[in-house]
């Protein structure tokens, strides 16, 4: 892929997602701390305060005639990756003394609107395994 190339019409449906992700949830009294935040491989879409609580929020955008919702897509395997990159978070942020959660913002493209749906705590870390 060159570095002109246009991105695709997904990446670009994600990144507006996401956009939409972060005002919503500002709107809602979230401070947005990073956006896709990397470390090799693993990725955080967003990661926010709200209140004294870390919150790693993972942005899943599909169009309203998908078959597939967007909650399906955190699966164990990216539930695990999302755990994995929200401990590298914490220690290269020094934050492992704070309360954090996972929350799933569900965004839905109309095609006129970005609709957000925010579900706290999308999952824990019960039963998970390394």
């Amino acid at each position: 892929m060159g570095i002109f190339t246009k991105p695709s019409t997904a990446r670009r449906t994600g990144d507006l997602g996401e956009d939409a992700a972060a005002r919503y949830l500002e709107t809602r009294g979230f401070r947005v701390l990073d956006r896709n935040w990397r470390f090799r491989q693993w990725e955080l879409d967003l990661v926010c305060r709200d209140g004294d609580t870390v919150v790693f929020v993972e942005v899943k955008t599909r169009r309203a005639n998908s078959m597939a919702s967007p909650g399906e897509a955190l699966t164990p395997k990216k539930r695990a990756r999302l755990v994995r990159a929200a401990g590298q978070y914490l220690t290269r942020h020094d934050l492992w003394d704070e309360p954090c959660r996972f929350d799933l913002a569900a965004v839905t493209d109309t095609g006129t609107s970005m609709d957000v749906e925010l579900v706290e705590n999308a999952f824990d870390l019960t039963g998970m395994h390394q």
